[in-house]
Protein backbone atom coordinates (compact mmCIF):
# COMPACT_ATOMS: atom_id res chain seq x y z
CA UNK A 1 0.00 0.00 0.00
CA UNK A 2 1.05 3.59 -0.61
CA UNK A 3 2.11 5.92 2.21
CA UNK A 4 -0.62 7.68 4.18
CA UNK A 5 -2.17 10.30 1.88
CA UNK A 6 -2.77 13.93 2.76
CA UNK A 7 -6.26 14.53 4.16
CA UNK A 8 -6.13 18.31 4.27
CA UNK A 9 -9.74 19.40 3.75
CA UNK A 10 -9.12 21.69 0.78
CA UNK A 11 -7.14 19.00 -1.05
CA UNK A 12 -9.75 16.27 -0.52
CA UNK A 13 -12.75 18.47 -1.34
CA UNK A 14 -10.99 19.67 -4.48
CA UNK A 15 -10.33 16.09 -5.55
CA UNK A 16 -13.97 15.09 -5.07
CA UNK A 17 -15.13 18.23 -6.87
CA UNK A 18 -13.00 17.17 -9.85
CA UNK A 19 -14.29 13.57 -10.06
CA UNK A 20 -17.93 14.34 -9.19
CA UNK A 21 -19.33 14.08 -12.76
CA UNK A 22 -18.18 10.45 -13.09
CA UNK A 23 -18.29 9.44 -9.43
CA UNK A 24 -21.53 7.44 -9.54
CA UNK A 25 -20.53 5.60 -12.73
CA UNK A 26 -17.17 4.63 -11.27
CA UNK A 27 -18.77 3.42 -8.05
CA UNK A 28 -20.92 0.98 -10.03
CA UNK A 29 -18.04 -0.19 -12.22
CA UNK A 30 -15.35 -0.51 -9.56
CA UNK A 31 -17.61 -2.24 -7.00
CA UNK A 32 -19.28 -4.48 -9.63
CA UNK A 33 -22.60 -3.09 -8.40
CA UNK A 34 -22.05 -4.16 -4.79
CA UNK A 35 -22.05 -0.54 -3.56
CA UNK A 36 -25.84 -0.33 -3.61
CA UNK A 37 -26.16 -3.65 -1.80
CA UNK A 38 -23.83 -2.41 0.96
CA UNK A 39 -25.77 0.83 1.37
CA UNK A 40 -29.08 -1.00 1.56
CA UNK A 41 -27.65 -3.32 4.21
CA UNK A 42 -26.66 -0.32 6.34
CA UNK A 43 -30.08 1.32 6.03
CA UNK A 44 -31.88 -1.92 6.86
CA UNK A 45 -29.70 -2.33 9.98
CA UNK A 46 -31.06 0.92 11.42
CA UNK A 47 -34.65 -0.42 11.51
CA UNK A 48 -36.13 3.01 10.79
CA UNK A 49 -39.86 3.21 11.46
CA UNK A 50 -40.60 6.02 8.99
CA UNK A 51 -40.81 9.01 11.33
CA UNK A 52 -37.14 9.43 12.25
CA UNK A 53 -34.62 12.02 11.09
CA UNK A 54 -31.53 10.48 9.51
CA UNK A 55 -28.26 12.35 9.09
CA UNK A 56 -26.02 11.09 6.27
CA UNK A 57 -22.43 12.25 6.80
CA UNK A 58 -19.98 12.41 3.88
CA UNK A 59 -23.09 12.12 1.73
CA UNK A 60 -21.49 12.47 -1.69
CA UNK A 61 -24.15 12.51 -4.41
CA UNK A 62 -26.99 11.55 -2.02
CA UNK A 63 -27.25 7.85 -2.87
CA UNK A 64 -27.65 6.81 0.78
CA UNK A 65 -30.07 9.65 1.48
CA UNK A 66 -32.35 8.72 -1.41
CA UNK A 67 -32.17 5.01 -0.62
CA UNK A 68 -33.15 5.74 2.98
CA UNK A 69 -36.10 7.84 1.84
CA UNK A 70 -37.29 5.11 -0.54
CA UNK A 71 -36.85 2.55 2.21
CA UNK A 72 -35.25 -0.86 2.46
CA UNK A 73 -37.76 -3.47 3.55
CA UNK A 74 -39.49 -1.92 6.57
CA UNK A 75 -36.65 0.51 7.29
CA UNK A 76 -37.38 4.00 5.98
CA UNK A 77 -36.36 7.50 7.09
CA UNK A 78 -39.03 10.17 7.50
CA UNK A 79 -36.56 13.00 6.96
CA UNK A 80 -32.95 13.04 5.75
CA UNK A 81 -30.23 15.67 6.11
CA UNK A 82 -27.19 14.99 3.92
CA UNK A 83 -23.86 16.71 4.70
CA UNK A 84 -20.75 16.77 2.53
CA UNK A 85 -17.86 19.19 2.00
CA UNK A 86 -17.72 18.85 -1.81
CA UNK A 87 -20.03 21.38 -3.47
CA UNK A 88 -19.79 19.60 -6.83
CA UNK A 89 -20.93 16.31 -5.30
CA UNK A 90 -23.81 18.06 -3.53
CA UNK A 91 -24.86 19.77 -6.78
CA UNK A 92 -25.27 16.36 -8.42
CA UNK A 93 -27.09 15.13 -5.33
CA UNK A 94 -29.50 18.07 -5.47
CA UNK A 95 -30.36 17.25 -9.09
CA UNK A 96 -31.04 13.63 -8.11
CA UNK A 97 -33.19 14.69 -5.16
CA UNK A 98 -35.17 17.08 -7.35
CA UNK A 99 -35.65 14.43 -10.05
CA UNK A 100 -36.96 12.03 -7.40
CA UNK A 101 -39.38 14.65 -6.05
CA UNK A 102 -37.80 14.19 -2.63
CA UNK A 103 -37.38 16.56 0.31
CA UNK A 104 -33.87 15.57 1.45
CA UNK A 105 -31.88 18.61 2.61
CA UNK A 106 -28.33 18.72 1.25
CA UNK A 107 -25.94 20.88 3.25
CA UNK A 108 -22.30 21.72 2.70
CA UNK A 109 -20.42 21.05 5.92
CA UNK A 110 -17.42 19.48 7.62
CA UNK A 111 -17.82 16.07 9.30
CA UNK A 112 -15.58 17.32 12.11
CA UNK A 113 -17.93 20.28 12.79
CA UNK A 114 -21.41 19.14 11.83
CA UNK A 115 -23.92 22.00 11.40
CA UNK A 116 -26.49 20.21 13.57
CA UNK A 117 -27.59 20.94 17.14
CA UNK A 118 -26.81 18.40 19.86
CA UNK A 119 -29.21 15.49 20.29
CA UNK A 120 -31.43 16.32 17.30
CA UNK A 121 -30.84 13.23 15.12
CA UNK A 122 -32.38 9.75 15.39
CA UNK A 123 -29.90 7.87 13.21
CA UNK A 124 -26.62 8.55 11.42
CA UNK A 125 -25.05 6.92 8.37
CA UNK A 126 -21.64 7.42 6.79
CA UNK A 127 -20.82 5.38 3.69
CA UNK A 128 -17.16 5.21 2.63
CA UNK A 129 -16.36 8.72 3.80
CA UNK A 130 -14.95 8.61 7.31
CA UNK A 131 -11.53 7.57 6.03
CA UNK A 132 -11.40 10.82 4.02
CA UNK A 133 -11.82 13.00 7.11
CA UNK A 134 -8.66 14.57 8.49
CA UNK A 135 -9.51 13.45 12.04
CA UNK A 136 -11.76 10.37 12.09
CA UNK A 137 -12.06 10.55 15.87
CA UNK A 138 -13.40 14.10 15.69
CA UNK A 139 -15.97 13.03 13.09
CA UNK A 140 -17.11 10.15 15.29
CA UNK A 141 -17.43 12.46 18.30
CA UNK A 142 -19.59 14.79 16.19
CA UNK A 143 -21.82 11.93 15.08
CA UNK A 144 -22.21 10.93 18.73
CA UNK A 145 -22.96 14.53 19.74
CA UNK A 146 -25.81 15.07 17.26
CA UNK A 147 -27.55 11.78 18.05
CA UNK A 148 -30.33 11.72 20.60
CA UNK A 149 -29.99 9.19 23.46
CA UNK A 150 -30.66 5.76 21.99
CA UNK A 151 -29.90 6.99 18.44
CA UNK A 152 -28.31 4.49 16.06
CA UNK A 153 -25.21 4.63 13.88
CA UNK A 154 -24.25 2.67 10.77
CA UNK A 155 -20.88 3.26 9.08
CA UNK A 156 -19.59 1.50 5.96
CA UNK A 157 -15.87 1.48 5.25
CA UNK A 158 -13.45 -0.43 3.07
CA UNK A 159 -10.93 -2.73 4.71
CA UNK A 160 -8.03 -4.97 3.72
CA UNK A 161 -9.23 -8.60 3.68
CA UNK A 162 -7.39 -10.97 6.00
CA UNK A 163 -7.95 -14.27 4.13
CA UNK A 164 -4.62 -14.80 2.29
CA UNK A 165 -5.98 -15.67 -1.17
CA UNK A 166 -8.63 -12.94 -1.07
CA UNK A 167 -6.11 -10.43 0.30
CA UNK A 168 -3.62 -11.11 -2.49
CA UNK A 169 -6.23 -10.79 -5.24
CA UNK A 170 -7.75 -7.71 -3.63
CA UNK A 171 -4.45 -5.90 -3.23
CA UNK A 172 -3.59 -6.59 -6.86
CA UNK A 173 -6.92 -5.20 -8.05
CA UNK A 174 -6.89 -2.30 -5.60
CA UNK A 175 -3.32 -1.24 -6.26
CA UNK A 176 -3.09 -1.73 -10.03
CA UNK A 177 -6.41 -2.25 -11.83
CA UNK A 178 -8.57 0.20 -9.86
CA UNK A 179 -6.23 3.22 -10.14
CA UNK A 180 -5.73 2.64 -13.89
CA UNK A 181 -9.44 2.25 -14.58
CA UNK A 182 -10.26 5.17 -12.31
CA UNK A 183 -7.81 7.45 -14.14
CA UNK A 184 -9.22 6.37 -17.51
CA UNK A 185 -12.86 7.06 -16.65
CA UNK A 186 -12.53 10.00 -14.24
CA UNK A 187 -9.68 11.70 -16.15
CA UNK A 188 -8.18 12.57 -12.78
CA UNK A 189 -4.52 11.64 -12.32
CA UNK A 190 -4.48 10.90 -8.59
CA UNK A 191 -8.00 10.36 -7.19
CA UNK A 192 -8.06 6.60 -7.66
CA UNK A 193 -4.53 6.17 -6.44
CA UNK A 194 -5.65 8.00 -3.31
CA UNK A 195 -8.37 5.40 -2.70
CA UNK A 196 -6.11 2.38 -1.96
CA UNK A 197 -3.74 4.60 0.00
CA UNK A 198 -6.58 5.90 2.17
CA UNK A 199 -7.89 2.39 2.85
CA UNK A 200 -4.43 1.19 3.82
CA UNK A 201 -4.04 4.10 6.22
CA UNK A 202 -7.45 3.65 7.89
CA UNK A 203 -7.59 1.88 11.29
CA UNK A 204 -8.22 -1.86 11.30
CA UNK A 205 -11.81 -2.96 12.08
CA UNK A 206 -10.86 -3.73 15.68
CA UNK A 207 -9.16 -0.36 16.15
CA UNK A 208 -12.01 1.58 14.55
CA UNK A 209 -14.57 -0.23 16.70
CA UNK A 210 -12.47 0.71 19.75
CA UNK A 211 -12.43 4.34 18.58
CA UNK A 212 -16.24 4.34 18.45
CA UNK A 213 -16.36 3.05 22.02
CA UNK A 214 -13.82 5.67 23.12
CA UNK A 215 -16.01 8.55 21.89
CA UNK A 216 -19.01 7.19 23.82
CA UNK A 217 -20.87 4.73 21.58
CA UNK A 218 -22.18 1.49 23.07
CA UNK A 219 -23.22 -1.81 21.52
CA UNK A 220 -20.49 -1.45 18.90
CA UNK A 221 -20.22 -4.24 16.31
CA UNK A 222 -18.02 -4.64 13.24
CA UNK A 223 -19.61 -6.91 10.63
CA UNK A 224 -17.54 -8.22 7.74
CA UNK A 225 -19.20 -7.93 4.31
CA UNK A 226 -18.15 -9.43 0.96
CA UNK A 227 -15.14 -11.44 2.17
CA UNK A 228 -13.88 -8.58 4.33
CA UNK A 229 -13.62 -5.99 1.55
CA UNK A 230 -16.09 -3.84 3.47
CA UNK A 231 -17.07 -3.61 7.14
CA UNK A 232 -20.31 -2.30 8.55
CA UNK A 233 -19.94 -0.73 11.99
CA UNK A 234 -23.09 -0.45 14.09
CA UNK A 235 -23.48 1.33 17.41
CA UNK A 236 -25.85 3.44 19.44
CA UNK A 237 -25.73 6.37 21.82
CA UNK A 238 -26.41 5.32 25.40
Amino acid sequence: MSPSPSKEARTISGMFDAIAPRYDLLNRILSAGFDRRWRRRAIASLALAGDETLLDVCAGTADVALEARRGVGRSRAGRVIAVDFSEAMLAIGRRKVEAAGDTTALVRGDAMRLPIAEGRIDAVTAAFGVRNVEDAGAACREMHRVLRPGGRLAILEFAIPTLPVVRQAYLGYFSVVLPALGRLVSRHSTAYSYLPASVGAFPSPARFAALLRDVGFVGVTANRLTLGIVYMYRARKA
